[in-house]
């Protein structure tokens, strides 16, 4: 009987079993499924399904195709998961709010900010987007390597070309086993800037490359508040940013409402709503009214009324500090270098990224030269065939068949099979003149190539070269605005070495809203222009401050209520020229009730200089500009105002100037400003002008011989006077006349000292503008009750008054970008 054969059993260590096999699952899932790689920014299932898609031939021209085609073309093929991750994939690559840059044209419902889910793949359709096709770009030219798909009947690509850094711009997020990655949206042309800059200098920090990437930029806009975040993500690999919703305080009559038009990213709208009616169900939100949702297609709109005695902004924050306004991102840059996980900071992303084009470039440029190579070795043939026709021909005709003349031509004129080939397949056309001369530019242009070719293969330098300018004209063609506006927080220190010391505009309007913008916007115009349309703004808004100033100068905020805030010029958000500015209670923490009336920007802060206040109540006092070098967030007492006086005007002087103020009963005194002895922040000052009955200071101004005063009423009535009529007195006294008032034109509403180039802004009590030319206003003596210059309406009445300049970019252009605009 034969002897049993049994198995053998290997005796293994549970434990050991058990770790073995579950750090190869875990391996699987990091490397396989769940982690981006470095050099393209896509996981295996975003990989596998733009280039199925690029397989079937779903470019951009051509008509969409059915997601289930592409869904099971990629699980058939390349990925054997479910067919609900696949389509659920390709239907986050083509939300504009999920992707910074959609990678799919989706048509049909793909889902909404609402979190509504998208309809089955049997209904809707697809193709890839334009800029998906950079990441394709050369993918037939060897320059990445295919593997074997999971039968290995397919190959599949192991990387994408990648013709811009994906990993950073579109981000992304994975769980894979005890690890995961998190990484935001970038602006594109940003990152290219720091991929050049890299290029150029290898030796930049993770730092210094903050100059040009300057943070996160999220599909659905907000605000990070603060750099220290980005700061910390960017050296390190990790770190933690806040976003917040992009909202605003609108003024209804005597009530307020909060409008939010941006919400933090991946935050889901209708579940917002729905927390924000919880909270104010359970009355852990107090003061609001009404809720509701005003979106459509062309943007997001989410109102909330509140009760007419609530301050808005204590309900905002707390609408911030409860629900999903604001929301915190943690970023955890961890992605697939060498097929092996790794915690990368912003200078090894670009790094990887550049050595993957500098791959990618090469092998490129080995196909090209190869391809070339091969085309001029059988031009080579062709031309050796025509300078010897009559014997190629008397062969060819002399040989039994094809083989046979084959052998001859390579025997009789030493040429390749593929040359020989190619004369046995050449067409009689080809022995024209014309075509003889087609084959011999051909062929020096061949050469010309095949010199430049092995040129790039020799020198990295042309390798750099072509990938920034191939960046530079990826940037241009689908680079745009940032949307995510980065302000100051409570961390908002930051390396100043950091910031690039440049000349930038400031604008803020009248309700408050402010940005930066590069001086060159302006610049970009000469005279003779139509002008620079500085900031979109609402109909009841328009540019009240304009002024030229270096990112370190430093700016001082003064309100009405007497307090002083301070802002570094690179504070305040950079934004395009047609947008509206961030409001500028999301930099400075004023209250309810506060109205910036002067900004002051001071490069240091000076010994010799002063800053002069007058008030409504007529009290003046001169303080010296040190001592507000060091102001709180919360601002700083910059009066003591007495009762309920209010501060109308700041100047900053250097102890040589003359001051003029103007009243509401038509008076005004001129003193020089040493009448007025310096004193200290926490004084309350000295009289100004002494007023009688119920008289009120409406304004102050700087004294220049060479401008005119104008004066307008609350009832439109206005005119300008020589400076030279208004004589110079001792602080303290009751003033001399400026203009007539009567029934007929009201009390005065403003005074200022103006130019012949500058426009008048009237902002009624019923909240309209009024725009007038400065030069059209009549020139009258001090007695006159001047000249209706705006129609106003019997119940309506002038409330504020302003200057501004006719042409913004011919102030700047002309006047060297020196003189501010208005304060």
């Amino acid at each position: 009987m034969a002897e049993e054969i049994r198995p053998s059993v290997e005796g293994r260590d549970i434990s050991a079993e058990m770790r073995s096999s579950f750090m190869d699952y875990a391996m699987s899932i990091i490397v396989s499924r769940a982690l981006p790689d470095v050099r393209d920014g896509l996981k295996p299932v975003h990989r596998r399904i733009l280039y199925a898609m690029s397989e079937l031939g779903m470019s951009p021209d051509k008509p969409f195709k059915k997601s289930a085609r592409i869904v099971g073309e990629v699980i058939g093929k390349y990925h054997p998961h479910g067919d609900s991750a696949v389509y659920e994939t390709m239907v986050r690559m083509a939300q504009d709010f999920s992707l910074r840059y959609m990678l799919v044209d989706g048509h049909g419902n793909f889902g909404s900010i609402d979190g509504d889910s998208a309809a089955a793949m049997r209904y809707t359709e697809a193709r890839l987007s334009k800029i998906a096709m950079e990441l394709l770009r050369d993918i037939n030219k060897e320059t990445i390597d295919f593997v074997p798909n999971y039968d290995g009947e397919e190959k599949e690509p192991a990387v994408l070309p990648a013709r811009f850094p994906n990993l950073l711009v579109n981000g992304v997020s994975g769980i894979a086993v005890g690890m995961a990655t998190n990484i935001p949206p970038h602006n594109l042309g940003e990152v290219i800037d720091g991929t050049l800059a890299l290029i150029a200098n290898p030796e930049i920090t993770s730092m210094e490359l903050m100059q040009y990437i300057k943070g996160p930029d999220f599909p659905t806009g907000g605000y990070i508040l603060g750099r220290e975040g980005i700061k910390q993500a960017y050296a390190t690999g990790r770190g933690s940013i806040t976003v917040r919703a992009k909202a605003e305080i609108e003024e209804t009559g005597n009530k307020a409402r909060i409008i939010v038009t941006e919400l933090p990213y991946q935050v889901i709208k209708a579940r917002l709503i729905e927390k924000i009616a919880e909270l104010v169900r359970e009355k852990r939100l107090d003061g609001i009214t009404d809720l509701r949702d005003e979106s459509d297609r062309t943007g997001m709109r989410i109102v909330i009324e509140l009760r007419r005695d609530v301050n808005p902004n204590v309900v905002l924050n707390n609408l911030y500090k409860h629900t999903a306004l604001q929301t915190t991102f943690g970023i955890n840059t961890l992605a697939i270098v060498d097929k092996e996980p790794k915690i990368l900071n912003i200078k090894d992303v670009l790094h990887y990224y550049i050595q993957h084009q500098i791959e990618v470039i090469r092998r490129r440029t080995e196909f090209d030269l190869r391809k070339a190579e091969a085309r001029a070795h059988i031009l080579e043939g062709l031309r050796i065939a025509l300078d010897h026709l009559d014997e190629v021909i008397a062969l060819i005709r002399s040989s039994p068949n094809t083989e046979a003349a084959r052998e001859g031509l390579m025997n009789n004129f030493n040429l390749s099979f593929d040359q020989a080939q190619a004369i046995l397949d050449m067409r009689l056309q080809r022995l024209t003149a014309l075509e003889r001369e087609k084959i011999e530019n051909e062929y020096a242009e061949l050469q010309k190539k095949i010199a430049e070719y092995k040129a790039i293969l020799a020198d990295e330098q042309l390798v750099l070269n072509i990938i920034g300018e191939e960046l530079t004209e990826i940037k241009e063609k689908y680079g745009d605005e940032r949307r995510t506006e980065i302000t100051i927080g409570d961390d908002h220190i930051l390396d100043e070495d950091l910031i690039p010391r440049e000349d930038v505009v400031v604008t803020i309007t009248h309700t408050g809203y402010i940005k930066r913008l590069p001086v060159n916007t302006y610049r970009s115009q000469r005279r003779g222009g139509k002008g620079v349309i500085g900031m979109d703004t609402k109909d009841d808004d328009f540019v009240e401050h304009l002024f030229v100033t270096n990112t370190h100068h430093y700016l001082l905020f003064f309100t009405n209520k007497g307090k002083a805030y301070r802002l570094k010029a690179y504070e305040i958000p950079e934004l395009g020229r047609a947008a509206r500015g961030t409001p500028i209670i999301n930099l400075i923490q004023i209250e309810q009730g506060e109205n910036i009336n002067a900004v002051i920007e001071v490069e240091a802060f000076d010994e010799n200089l002063n800053l002069f206040f007058a008030t409504k109540h007529g009290i003046v006092k001169k303080t010296p500009l040190q001592d507000f070098v060091n102001i709180r967030k919360g601002g700083l007492i910059a009066v003591n105002l007495r009762d309920d006086d209010e501060l109308v005007g700041v100047k900053l002087t250097d102890g040589n100037k003359q001051i003029i103020m103007g009243t509401s009963h038509g008076l005004s005194i001129r003193f020089p400003e040493d009448d007025v002895r310096t004193m200290g922040r926490s004084a309350t000052g000295v009289k100004g002008i002494t007023l009688v009955d119920d008289d009120i200071v409406i304004d102050m101004d700087v004294v220049d011989e060479q401008d005119d005063v104008l004066i307008i009423t609350n009832k439109g009535y206005g005119k300008r006077t020589p400076m030279s009529e208004y004589r110079i007195q001792s602080r303290g006294g009751k003033g001399i006349k400026t203009i007539n008032v009567t029934e007929k034109n009201g009390y005065v509403a403003g005074l200022k000292v103006v130019k012949d180039d500058e426009d008048l802004m009237v902002i009624t009590t019923s909240g309209t503008l009024i725009r007038t030319s400065m030069d059209g206003i009549s020139t009258m003596g001090r007695y006159a009750q001047g000249v209706r210059i705006i129609n106003i309406r019997e119940e309506d009445g002038v409330a504020t008054v302003a200057r501004v300049k006719k042409h913004v970019e011919d102030e700047l252009v002309d006047e060297e970008f020196t003189e501010e605009v208005d304060e």
